[in-house]
């Protein structure tokens, strides 16, 4: 029997949170990407923190969007091994992305395979949370709206990585982590809407429980401290407030050579 599956249980409290989350995530990464560009010999403790805040952006925003997520009749449970996994794939797959293109450049080849590697990652870390999903029942997916999600991954996450090597201005930036968080939220929803459950018993629940949602409080708890700990870290750095003509005209001047005494003029000797 198909069961009526649902994504705002709590109305749209879940998918705004969600959004706001990738928003945060995406602003965050695209600013410690700003500084690893400025700061080179920092580099890449500025890619590493940009990648974690993207990928737990991402994933947060993936956890929050699974609260609203209810399937009638039946018990909705996660399995924590697959859960934490998920995490670890997001943040793994954002940063080689990340890493090529902060190392190697935004070049259109470089671009293109760090946004199919990064994007089939996001992909594989939404199939894999709804792969850690336990109910009394089994999900199936619609195939050419999942290859539509998956598509939607890779172009998000290849204008991210443009975004990220392209646009340092910091009223940019946020407009870019605006779009950002439609896309990345975007996918999550399209990929919910190829889910299907056929229930195979009975349960007397019909909305997950008060346990499932204390589960998922505590898993989003790790991932909101470490977005917490970069946002602090971004805000307070001295030069947050500077884009690129601002970062131009704060750099010190070059030195000039200095100059050469011209050579005494020979006396003025009247005849």
């Amino acid at each position: 029997m198909s069961a009526t599956v649902s994504n705002f249980y709590y109305g749209a409290v879940t998918p705004v949170s969600a959004y706001l989350m990738a928003c945060l995530g995406a602003a965050l990464g695209l600013r410690c990407t700003t500084r690893s560009l400025r700061r080179p010999h920092r580099r890449a403790a500025w890619l590493a923190l940009g990648a974690v805040s993207i990928g737990c952006g991402i994933w947060t925003m993936h956890f929050i969007a699974m609260i609203g997520f209810s399937v009638q009749g039946a018990l909705v449970g996660y399995d924590p091994t697959k859960t934490l996994l998920s995490l670890v794939v997001a943040i793994v797959v954002v940063a080689l992305g990340v890493f090529l293109v902060g190392h190697r450049g935004g070049s259109p080849v470089n671009l293109a395979l760090a946004g199919t590697v990064t994007g089939l990652g996001v992909a594989a870390m939404h199939y894999l949370g709804m792969g850690a999903i336990h109910t009394n029942g089994t999900l199936h997916y619609d195939t050419p709206t999942v290859a539509l999600s998956v598509a939607i991954a890779v172009a998000a996450a290849t204008a991210a990585l443009w975004a990220a090597v392209s646009i340092h201005k910091l009223w940019s930036s946020l407009g870019a982590a605006l779009v950002m968080g439609v896309a990345v939220t975007g996918m999550h929803y399209t990929g919910m809407a190829a889910v299907s459950v056929h229930l195979t018993g009975t349960s007397a629940v019909g909305q997950s429980s008060t346990n499932l949602l204390s589960f998922l409080l505590v898993m989003l708890a790790g991932p909101l401290a470490v977005l917490l700990i970069a946002a602090v870290i971004v805000m307070f750095d001295p030069d947050m407030m500077l884009g690129d003509d601002d970062w131009d005209h704060a750099a010190p001047a070059a030195p000039q050579p200095a100059r050469q005494p011209s050579p005494p003029s020979p006396p003025h000797t009247s005849w």
